[in-house]
């Protein structure tokens, strides 16, 4: 009976061995297994749900729209993401024909803006004389110029490495 007992805890070694000996196999193959789930369950995810628009692009469209409300013309949409040590992702730059005219696209940009996004400007200058309003929403910076304002300081060619979209031309 002692030799029954020495050969079972003999076999409960060899066995408890082996699971040892095989458990580190198996370890190494499920990682394998769980990378390639992931990849195809990533691109799955990826390629099932609708691309969305990053916030800035949201804010400049509503500006853009803001802007053609009231006939600003000229639109320059510069996007400055590709450049190192930008400012902003995009600037935004227009022209109009009066003082008034300028007060009023800068109007209608932050009322769409606040319509559309809920965002307000943080800072915005040069309401005393509208020659050069500029409404900064710290992603997207919206210059509004008179037509000799603009063509005086030239602001798509400082940011010439930007990719530049040109709206409602003449």
């Amino acid at each position: 009976m002692a030799e029954k007992k020495d050969t079972t805890a003999k076999k409960k070694a060899v066995k408890k061995t082996a699971t040892k000996k095989v458990a580190p196999v198996k370890k190494s193959k499920t990682p394998v297994k769980s990378t390639k789930t992931a990849k195809s369950k990533a691109t799955k995810k990826d390629t099932s749900k609708p691309v969305k628009m990053d916030a800035a692009q949201l804010l400049a469209d509503a500006i853009v729209k803001g802007i053609l409300e009231v006939k600003g013309r000229n639109i320059s949409i510069l996007n400055l993401k590709n450049i190192q040590n930008r400012v902003c992702d995009y600037f935004i730059i227009c022209q109009a024909d009066s003082n008034t005219q300028v007060n009023a696209i800068a109007g209608s940009v932050e009322e769409m803006v606040k319509k559309t996004t809920g965002e307000r400007p943080y800072k915005k200058e040069g309401f005393e004389n509208s020659e050069w309003i500029l409404v900064d929403y710290v992603t997207v910076v919206v210059h509004i110029f008179q037509s000799q304002i603009r063509n005086y300081y030239n602001l798509e060619s400082l940011w010439a490495d930007a990719e530049v979209k040109e709206i409602a031309f003449e």
